[in-house]
């Protein structure tokens, strides 16, 4: 019997086999003595030789062998046998590969009857482990198909019943991935190249069949064995993996795991192979495979067996490798982990070292601090995650303390000992058992407050924002960004409280209120607040959201927390809303975090009239529609639906029409305007003014117009209904109600052209209902003549509607018309008599110009004035009454006269009127003579 070439237990851990690279001619070993001079050199050189060998006739041997009528021709076929090892003892040409493979077809027969043809066949298999010979560069494409049958059938060859054939198949497959070329050629033949012979057993499904095989050799170790080797080296190739699968390689081999093997290469093997398979082929084919009672046992089996008697380091590497399939497995819902106790021993071994707990399922059990045990450590804390969302294993996860183990590690670490984790290996754990307590915590909501997690928590949070000093090591998953700091560890505390408060449990958030949640969280917020002011880092951002969203699952529905929560958090609330907008788009977060501040001010403000009054001295509603005047479709509905909620406070309504966007803009304008672009995404039509198209059906998009009538029932709700809740019209309507249809400041005919659809949106709306009520009613049913006009008399109110509402707009546009012709003929006015009166300024002084220069054209100026001043003068005579001259004696000018003017007295008795009246003599206006002379002079 032939012995495996590797000892007990070699190469247990790696992913693939070892390949040697092909050996090169000039590695080639000696050649041995020859006669020559010649020869020795080429030999010390290491040069390939070519060698002469009578060729063997093929045709005649396969003749021989199929000759079963004489029984004295065995020892002539043996001979012919071995002249065809002779033959191609350096290699098998490809052409000649289908008739050889025919010569073992006809041995294999032998095999069954006589022993003697075993040693020969041996010899001619291994042949098929030497290079593939070929004459030109083509042949490896041109026999590639009869080369593939070949190899397949080489395979198929396991069936003949002799234990020293079947390993030498294997040792011949093992080959091919450590080919090493012959000592000599065949003349005019070379090697075909290194991976040509795996490519072939790829192409002809060699892998599938030696899976098959495995059967045949059931009960024989050593066979079994080295098939298992074979195997390990063919499934370093995907191709290869999938044909093992059609063969259900991962099942077959699973049940191995616990095979008698006093080597221990049994289960090395398999499991290296199944981690093959899982790698290159589909992962839910194999663990669908592996599922099975009898599979998921023998997992069970082979993993206790090397968790309490495997000492060496291997076998503890193997030990997580059967515990990372494992963990494949029990992602399955299918699989049968409950039933076979897997899943109670994993609970119990990830709770090994915290609980305390003696169970006799890890009797015998000694856990170290190695690497391996860390390893293993992990892995039972990440499938404690993925036994959570199995309903069926939550009583388990009670019922082994899961909770108070994870539970063990929210706390700072101390200073390790000799026999304890390190810093780095306890930081790393400490984050992955709070990462997993996020997952099992609202699961087991009861366990959790009974082992007052809350308190828990807040005091290790506490810690994460105190001075003490703590430099995290931050190197590994969990620990991203921790480095040097208590980040990590906030970030999932946090994640822990997240997931808790979101059940809105009301003793789990009472009991978290009662203990200064609030103020503390606040207290975070702000830290993280002002170290991302020094940097932008999406650790940071999430921490900020995070604890936004507790905040609003703490204070949503309770006065008194929102009264806790307002000075404070409102002005942090105000700095998130002022973010830059450029920063949404960064892939860091900050979108998140918006949305996480405009949740929190829904639940946290709205609703306590202190923090709504707080929220607007600041300037708040400013800040909300300065954000809604970005247009950004993901924020308009929430702060639509903010603002919309505010107007309860009366004070909002202020606010909001005193605020100005770019260019003057107006709220009320904006939100016209994102109505349009609303049903501009919808498709509705409308004409170029903005006017109703359709009247029958005047605000439905085009999708809702192609959907065909198909009946509900009542509790479903219709399409039209449907699209309420799909775009944000709705809280458009709601908003302009609040700030009222009339007196809307900074409105076009265009915005009240919309507006006068907006105001009618509910009668559209319940004319859209009562559309699809009709049609759904003669889909079904012919309704009678009163219900019948019944519908078309509410259909044709509905379609009056949408007729009043276009002619109002008509009507507008007309009035905007006229209205701008107006104000263009007042413009024309106004422009016509500015030229006018440049064109008069311009001949007064062409007039001037030309009396100045034309003394005739002066004295004609003088003469039409002085005609122009008599003229003026009143035709009555005044009867007793003094007439003073205007003439200015000795003016040489036709300009009118200076201010300078000498007015006569009137005597007394003349006067009338109004100074008559008075009875009083005027008063004489006495001039000394230095200012008469003055004006004399003047």
């Amino acid at each position: 019997m032939a012995s495996l070439a590797e000892p007990p237990g070699a190469r247990p851990h790696s992913r693939t086999p070892a390949r040697s690279p092909a050996r090169s001619p000039g590695l080639s070993p000696a050649l041995g003595p020859s006669r020559c001079g010649e020869e020795r050199r080429k030999a010390a050189s290491g040069v390939v030789q070519e060698t002469q060998v009578r060729p063997v006739d093929l045709n005649h041997a396969i003749k021989l062998l199929e000759d079963a009528s004489n029984r004295d021709l065995e020892d002539e076929q043996l001979e012919v046998l071995k002249k065809v090892v002779k033959s191609f003892e350096n290699g098998l040409p490809l052409k000649d590969l289908a008739q050889i493979m025919d010569i073992l077809n006809l041995c294999a027969e032998k095999v069954n009857k006589e022993e003697a043809f075993i040693e020969p066949v041996c010899e001619l298999i291994k042949l098929w482990g030497l290079p593939f010979q070929k004459k030109r560069l083509s042949d490896e494409v041109t026999y590639s198909v009869a080369v593939s049958k070949c190899i397949a059938q080489l395979g198929c060859l396991m069936r003949v019943p002799s234990s020293q054939v079947r390993i030498q198949i294997c040792k011949s497959i093992i080959s091919f991935y450590k080919m090493e070329l012959p000592k000599k050629l065949l003349p005019g033949y070379q090697p075909t190249s290194a991976n040509y012979k795996i490519q072939m057993a790829e192409l002809g499904g060699l892998a599938e069949t030696l899976v098959l095989s495995l059967a045949l050799v059931e009960n024989q170790l050593t066979e079994k064995l080295w098939v298992l080797k074979a195997l390990q080296h063919l499934s370093s190739s995907g191709v290869n993996c999938k044909h093992m699968m059609k063969a259900q390689a991962a099942s077959r081999l699973c049940l191995y795991l616990n095979g008698t093997d006093p080597s221990g290469q049994m289960v090395f093997r398999s499991s290296e192979i199944l981690w093959n398979l899982l790698e290159s082929t589909s992962k839910e084919e194999v663990v669908n495979e592996l599922s099975s009672l009898e599979c998921v046992h023998a997992l069970k089996e082979a993993f206790v067996d090397r968790l309490i008697n495997g000492f060496r380091h291997c076998d503890h590497q193997l030990r997580n490798d059967l515990l990372v399939i494992a963990t494949l497995v029990a992602q399955n819902s299918a699989a049968s982990m409950i039933e076979s106790g897997f899943t109670v021993l994993l609970i119990v071994l990830a709770t090994f070292t915290e609980v305390k707990i003696p169970n006799p399922l890890l009797k015998g059990l000694k856990f170290t601090y190695s690497c391996e045990d860390f390893e293993m450590k992990k892995l039972l804390f990440n499938i404690i995650g993925i036994f959570s969302k199995d309903p069926h294993a939550l009583q388990l996860l009670s019922e082994n303390d899961v909770i108070p183990a994870l539970l063990y590690y929210v706390k700072p670490h101390k200073k390790p000992g000799f026999h304890d984790w390190s810093a780095a290996q306890y930081e790393e754990l400490q984050l992955h058992a709070i990462a997993i307590l996020a997952s099992v915590a609202p699961l087991l909501v009861d366990k959790y407050l009974s082992c007052q997690a809350n308190t828990l928590l807040l005091v290790f949070l506490e810690w994460c924002i105190g001075q003490d000093p703590f430099f995290g090591q931050g190197n590994s998953f969990h620990g991203t960004g921790g480095r040097g700091n208590k980040l990590a560890q906030m970030r999932y505390s946090l994640r822990v409280l997240k997931s808790v408060v979101s059940l809105y449990d009301d003793a789990v958030n009472l009991n978290l209120c009662d203990q200064g949640a609030i103020s503390q969280l606040l207290d975070i917020l702000k830290y993280a607040a002002n170290n991302s002011e020094q940097k932008d880092d999406a650790i940071l951002l999430e921490i900020q959201a995070n604890t936004l969203f507790i905040l609003s699952a703490l204070c949503e529905n309770d006065v008194h927390r929102k009264e806790l929560f307002h000075h404070e958090g409102v002005d942090l609330l105000i700095s998130f809303i002022q973010m830059d907008p450029k920063k949404l788009h960064s892939g860091l977060g900050h979108n998140r975090l918006l949305f996480s501040a405009l949740d929190c001010l829904w639940s946290c403000v709205i609703g306590c009239y202190i923090a709504e009054n707080y929220f607007l001295e600041q300037q708040g509603i400013f800040f909300l529609l300065d954000l809604l005047a970005l247009k950004q479709k993901n924020l308009c509905n929430i702060i639509l639906g903010i603002l919309s909620e505010f107007c309860d406070n009366t004070k909002t309504v202020m606010h909001i029409n005193t605020w100005r966007g770019e260019n003057d803009q107006t709220a009320a304008k904006l939100l016209i305007q994102l109505w349009r672009q609303v049903e501009l995404d919808l498709g509705v039509q409308r004409d170029r003014y903005g006017r109703i198209a359709d009247v029958k059906r005047p605000i439905a998009g085009s999708f809702q117009k192609e959907q065909e009538v198909t009946p509900v029932p009542s509790g479903c709700p219709s399409f039209a209904v449907v699209e309420i809740s799909e775009n944000i019209r709705a809280k458009l309507y709601s908003l302009l109600c609040k700030l009222g249809f009339e007196n809307l400041p900074g409105l076009s005919a265009k915005d009240f052209v919309t507006l006068a659809i907006i105001r009618r949106y509910i009668d559209f709306k319940v004319g859209e209902v009562w559309s699809e009520v009709c049609a759904e009613l003669k889909e079904e049913f012919s309704p009678i003549a009163s219900d019948e006009e019944i519908l078309k008399v509410i259909s044709e109110v509905s379609e009056n509607v949408g007729k009043m509402v276009t002619a109002y707009q008509t009507e507008v546009l007309e009035n905007h018309h006229h209205q701008e012709i107006h104000e263009e003929k007042k413009t024309y006015t106004k422009i016509r008599a500015v030229h006018k009166q440049k064109e008069m300024a311009k001949k007064s002084w062409e007039d001037f110009l030309t009396r100045t220069s034309n003394y005739e054209a002066l004295k004609k100026a003088k003469r039409l004035q002085e005609k122009s001043i008599e003229a003026s003068k009143s035709k009555l005579k005044t009867q007793n009454g003094s007439v003073h001259s205007t003439d200015i004696k000795g003016l040489g000018t036709t300009v009118g006269s200076g201010r300078l003017v000498t007015v006569e007295s009137t005597p007394y008795h003349l006067v009338e009127g109004p100074l008559a009246a008075t009875g009083l003599p005027p008063k004489r206006i006495s001039f000394s003579e230095e200012t008469l002379s003055k004006n004399k002079k003047s």
